[in-house]
């Protein structure tokens, strides 16, 4: 099979049947043997309707229902477990995304060699204030701390190797930064398109201004986990193992000048070298066990299922 592509939705029932023609009618004048997978995040009007009936008029068009919402993330990471495409599409489901870059996208993967390619909405149509501006900061944070040299991580139109989505983990709102996770994993062959952005012509955004928050957070998750999420002790260990140290030179110190140095001076307990020496040692005791901990935990953890399915079609 050339093409799998993914797309998650929450609520979108208005564009649905529009979408899903012009992608069928894009993988028609291509020639491209393809699957289009609607992941239902847990919509509440009749997005799963619609999409019952496209897979009863076609078996290429399948379907899963998130139980409730559980996020964009999850729904991405079922879809990718699903996909049997060689080229793996993701797109938004309100006709913001173009499917007439999915030739495009096709080659750059199968013909250029790309693990991932990107697309990059250089002329948007949102609000400049409210989504444009942030879009900009965030995205500038995001290449300066992953070293990911891409202008829109947060862009839902993307291709993807069939290898790339089998062997990442999108979990939690971790869905911005796959290409960081691609890296990551070692697939570090990253491009860029420039996609056409469009108006969206339904409904109205599912994101607000916290999702820009919530990307910030992440994007420290990401850092800490790329470099120290297989040895938390690394980080913690060292950071308690230095602050012990500190302590501990401070009460060397305060030790020899009451004993040797100056022994008729005020108490040890009536300077305040002794609480910063105490605070210190109890500081770098307190990481050094978080750090243990966190090994321990990292070893026996047990795989939990993130998501639960209500339906599924034409699998």
């Amino acid at each position: 099979m050339n093409l799998s592509v993914v797309i998650p939705l929450l609520n979108e029932y208005e564009s649905l049947q529009e979408l899903n023609d012009w992608i069928v009618k894009v993988m028609a004048a291509n020639h491209f043997s393809y699957e289009i997978i609607f992941i239902d995040d847990g919509s509440t009007d009749n997005s799963w309707q619609i999409i019952e009936a496209l897979s009863t008029e076609n078996p290429n068009i399948k379907g899963i229902r998130f139980l409730k919402n559980y996020g964009k993330s999850q729904a991405l990471h079922a879809g990718f477990e699903k996909a049997q495409g060689d080229v793996v599409i993701t797109m938004d489901a309100d006709l913001q995304d173009n499917p007439d870059e999915i030739p495009e996208l096709y080659r750059m993967i199968v013909n250029d060699g790309f693990d991932l390619v990107s697309g990059w909405k250089k002329k948007r149509y949102d609000a400049m204030l409210s989504k444009n501006l942030p879009s900009k900061l965030f995205n500038w944070a995001a290449r300066k701390t992953s070293g990911v040299k891409l202008h829109d991580f947060n862009c839902g139109l993307k291709a993807y190797n069939k290898e790339v989505v089998k062997n990442i983990d999108v979990n939690g709102e971790m869905h911005r930064y796959i290409p960081v996770l691609s890296k990551n994993a070692g697939f570090t062959n990253i491009g860029e398109k420039v996609v056409l952005h469009q108006a969206r012509k339904y409904g109205e955004t599912k994101f607000g201004m916290d999702r820009f928050i919530h990307g910030f957070l992440d994007l420290i998750t990401i850092w800490f986990l790329s470099r120290f999420g297989k040895r938390p002790m690394h980080l913690f260990g060292a950071l308690g193992v230095l602050m012990f140290a500190i302590g501990f030179a401070f009460a060397v110190y305060l030790g020899i000048d009451k004993l040797f140095l100056n022994p008729t001076g005020r108490l040890i307990t009536q300077r305040p070298q002794f609480y910063l020496a105490l605070s210190t040692m109890i500081i770098g005791t307190q990481f050094f066990v978080a750090g243990f901990l966190g090994e321990i935990i990292l070893r026996t953890k047990d795989s939990k299922k993130r998501y639960l399915i209500k339906n599924k079609l034409n699998f």
